[in-house]
């Protein structure tokens, strides 16, 4: 027996055309530095529309790949919603990879057509000769395009195109399960790996994000997407947020605290994504200002495990920061950690503190040696794979079987997960130090090194250890102003994790190493290391 229900398709479109119709009242704003220019929805639509009709005129005809190199603001939004809706597929390019790296991606995906931030000339220009696929560049805004000059290519303005395109397109019906947007991962071993996400997987996720499970998102609500539109698609904040009729409020290059917190108290906005390190130093800030964030109800955080201290920093000035867990290969978002209803004090923060519960839609289970499914019971700890109709079965144009099992994708992340569904990620599989045939979780060890008064950053690897095979090296960056021994970081720990995994070495940095999407390079310290670029004291 069939259903009776129509039979009509998940895409970008109709998130497009619901966010630019139905909401079209609703405003994108565009920070400035000391202001924002807006634009409603409803001309963002429009504009859309003309994007699509001067990408056709270049040659884009069906899903040619269309990259961007751009920050976060309106004219980013603009392609998000024109590329996938007119049947080609977005590809964002990550601006803080690597120049080989961003060569490989854009050969790999081959790009067609670039669209560039004026700002950003001077980072794509070194690299553009070597992107042998793309056939135009359109710049967005102001800059000297002369550093493209002698790449090959044919160079736009991204206004003067829009104005010359006509006001409607026609847009095409577009099966949901193809692609919509591509994403590499970062690359922390080889080359990266491209991530296709359809418009089905796009819009299902888009539906989670508004759930009041995860954000709650609605009309009432201003979104302001601090990660990257260039990594997993903002943790699909910019569809979510469309798809709510809710505002946005784009940060563009701003990313520092300063100005970000003159955004916050200039635009209001109800809910804000990014990473730890941006909210640390948001917190340090607002602190030493007494700023007003005050507009903030829930702001999402992952990337890298979010320490206590930092929710506690927020909880201290009426804003809460709930973790979430995900990966470019989960579109991202896969779980969140709210506390469960009613609970208070410590059962409370045991789950704050966790990567929270998997989102409805999505499976989760944790698997022992042997690919032996274990229970959840909170206790047995194993790699975590994860199933669903927005996770993917595979990579673009790279076998890589190790990363798939019978239907689930294998996350690298390690932990556990408690009868009532809430997991803990004890660490990476790569990260994870074993000493004397015991586990230690470096991610346990800088939770609790970066709840010290005096620490601002702290980052645990596992270094070769002649009696133990391994043990942990802490690299710890002190607060300004502050002062602390490798001995009193030492004995701080004493009461929290049991003896034979306190460090008994120790280096003091002036920042942690980061990758492109702010996550804690920890390849970078182990090299360090083992080349004797780091200065180690010893505290047993």
């Amino acid at each position: 027996m069939w259903s009776t229900m129509q039979d009509f398709p998940l895409t970008i479109t109709t998130i497009m055309r619901y966010g630019t119709q139905v909401c079209g009242s609703a405003e994108i704003a565009t920070w400035t530095g000391d202001g924002a220019r807006r634009r409603s929805y409803a001309e963002v639509g429009e504009r859309a529309a003309r994007l699509a009709g001067a990408l056709r005129a270049l040659g884009v005809d069906g899903d040619q790949r269309v990259a961007t190199f751009m920050w976060n603001n309106t004219e980013h939004l603009e392609a998000y919603l024109a590329v996938p809706s007119m049947g080609a597929v977005l590809h964002t390019l990550n601006l803080r990879l690597f120049p080989d790296q961003l060569v490989y991606i854009a050969n790999h995906a081959e790009d067609h057509v670039v669209i560039v931030d004026g700002s950003l000339i001077p980072l794509l220009a070194p690299v553009l000769p070597q992107m042998k696929t793309v056939r135009h560049v359109v710049v967005v805004g102001d800059g000297d395009t002369a550093p493209l000059d002698g790449a090959g290519k044919e160079l736009h303005s991204y206004e003067e195109l829009l104005a010359a395109a006509p006001p409607e397109f026609d847009w095409p019906e577009i099966d949901e399960r193809s692609a919509a947007a591509m994403c590499y991962t970062s690359g922390t071993t080889g080359n990266p790996k491209g991530v296709v996400y359809s418009h089905r997987s796009a819009y299902l996720h888009s539906l989670s994000v508004c759930t009041g499970n995860a954000l709650g998102m609605s009309g009432a609500d201003v979104v302001l997407p601090v990660v990257p539109m260039f990594h997993a698609n903002a943790w699909g904040l910019p569809y979510a947020a469309m798809l709510a009729g809710a505002a946005l409020v784009m940060p563009d290059r701003f990313l520092q605290a300063e100005p970000l917190v003159k955004l916050i108290e200039a635009e209001r906005p109800t809910i804000a994504g990014a990473v730890p390190t941006i909210w640390s130093d948001v917190l340090r800030y607002t602190k030493e200002h007494g700023s007003d964030l005050s507009s903030l109800r829930l702001v999402p955080c992952g990337g890298s495990a979010v320490p206590e201290a930092l929710m506690r920093g927020f909880d201290e000035i009426g804003v809460r920061i709930v973790q979430a867990w995900g990966m470019t290969e989960t579109s991202p978002v896969a779980t969140m950690a709210h506390a469960p209803v009613g609970a208070e004090g410590e059962r409370a923060w045991q789950a704050r503190v966790s990567q929270g519960r998997v989102l409805a839609g999505l499976e989760i289970r944790v698997v022992g040696d042997g690919d032996v499914v274990l229970p959840n019971d909170g206790e047995a700890v194993g790699e975590v794979e994860i199933r669903g109709p927005w996770i993917t079965g595979a990579y673009y144009r790279d076998e890589d079987p190790g990363k798939f099992h019978d239907g689930w994708l294998r996350t690298g992340d390690v932990g556990n997960l408690s009868p009532d569904g809430y997991m803990v990620l004890t660490d990476r599989a790569k990260d994870v130090i074993k000493s004397g045939g015991e586990w230690i979780s470096s991610v346990e060890l800088e939770n609790h090194l970066m709840a010290h008064p005096d620490v601002l950053e702290a980052a645990v690897v596992g270094v070769p250890d002649d009696r133990w095979q391994e043990r942990p090296l802490a690299s710890v960056v002190v607060r300004d102003g502050a002062s602390v021994t490798a001995a009193q970081l030492r004995e701080f720990l004493t009461d929290r994790v049991p003896k034979w995994q306190l460090p008994e070495r120790w280096t003091f940095i002036a920042e942690v190493p980061k990758t492109s999407v702010g996550k804690f390079d920890k390849k970078v310290l182990r090299r360090r290391y083992a080349e004797g670029g780091l200065e180690v004291e010893r505290a047993d």
